[in-house]
């Protein structure tokens, strides 16, 4: 399939699958790309993704960026998936480790230049990854954040050259919690504890009630996005 071909399909399919469940979606992606795979950060919305393909498509691979930087909490819940689902995510590490970093650009360089950071830490990893697929799914939802509002639930990637889907795209986030408690879903602990948004150790705080779900991700800072979805 050419691109022109891929582009065609991809407008056609967003359209239909619009108001289809996210499993229908999904079943269709593995079976029309089976070289494909499925981004996890282990938040709330993957979880429920990583059930879902664990029922459709068990041998799909699903990979994870290690920045290294990760909570404890969220290793946890890698480890938890893993064994509940007898399934091997995929690490996907920066080509360099926190103390090389350090050398090369300084200590804390989150605080210094947050894209540079997460440009060696996701974005470089992610592009390597990404390279071997033909498509991707991901958890993005059009209401976390004003730069995903637009999100198609088939859309072509045209930063990383490849078919995207986002399954979840038009549910709430009362609808992913739902459906967590509906099938007793593994999740991040801290989602109890004030985290609704989750990345790396240093640049998450909590989030206080009446606050933006994901203000507590570059607080400070006018970064929203890590540039994975942007």
């Amino acid at each position: 399939m050419n691109l022109l071909e891929k582009e065609a399909l991809i407008r056609e399919k967003a359209e239909e699958f619009e108001h289809a469940s996210p499993e229908t979606l999904i079943r269709w992606a593995v079976e029309t790309f089976p070289n494909i795979t499925f981004a996890c950060s282990f938040g709330a919305e993957d979880v429920v993704l990583v059930d879902m393909l664990q029922k459709i498509s068990p041998k799909t691979d699903i990979f994870y960026l290690d920045t290294d930087f990760h909570f404890k909490e969220t290793y946890e819940t890698r480890d938890k998936l893993a064994a509940y689902y007898n399934l091997e995510f995929v690490r996907v590490s920066p080509l360099i480790t926190p103390e090389e970093q350090a050398g090369q650009h300084g200590p804390e360089l989150w605080k210094i230049d947050a894209n540079a950071c997460c440009n060696i830490r996701k974005v470089e990893p992610l592009t390597r990854i990404l390279g071997q697929y033909e498509a991707w799914i991901t958890g993005i939802r059009r209401d976390q954040a004003p730069t995903r509002a637009n999100a198609k639930k088939v859309e072509y990637d045209t930063k990383f050259g490849l078919v995207k889907f986002n399954p979840i795209a038009s549910w709430t986030s009362d609808d992913v919690w739902n459906y967590i408690r509906s099938n007793n879903i593994i999740y991040n602990a801290l989602h109890d504890n004030h985290y609704p948004s989750i990345g790396c150790e240093y640049c998450t705080r909590q989030v206080m009630p009446g606050e933006d779900p994901r203000a507590g991700r570059w607080a400070g800072q006018e970064k929203t996005e890590c540039g994975l979805h942007k």
